[in-house]
């Protein structure tokens, strides 16, 4: 079964200069979920980073796609990425999380 993974990004630069990498971020983005890797994702609130919610076969997979995020190749953001079991979940969580990837 596939691990999930949240993975907090922390800003390493002015919003100006993530604005001029964002669309190439969201390729990236667009990437993952056409793999159903990524769950959901977005900018955090106030706007300091993002999440994402994944799913791999282990961390080092994630951390291996997470290499050609144009953020992390521009070293804008770091990156903590957070392993869990879930132990329960709404049962619309469960369809994804047993889709096969």
């Amino acid at each position: 079964m596939k691990s999930l993974f949240m993975v907090v990004l922390k800003y390493l630069v002015n919003l100006e200069e993530i604005d001029k990498h964002r669309p190439e971020h969201l390729e990236f983005l667009s990437s993952l979920y056409a793999t159903h890797t990524l769950i959901v994702s977005g900018p955090q609130v106030p706007r300091t980073g993002g999440v994402l919610l994944a799913k791999a076969h282990s961390r080092g997979e994630l951390e291996e796609a997470l290499k050609s995020d144009p953020f992390a190749i521009h070293q804008l953001a770091e990156y903590q990425i957070y392993q869990f079991e879930p132990t329960k979940m709404n049962d619309m969580f469960e369809h994804i999380m047993y889709k096969d990837l």
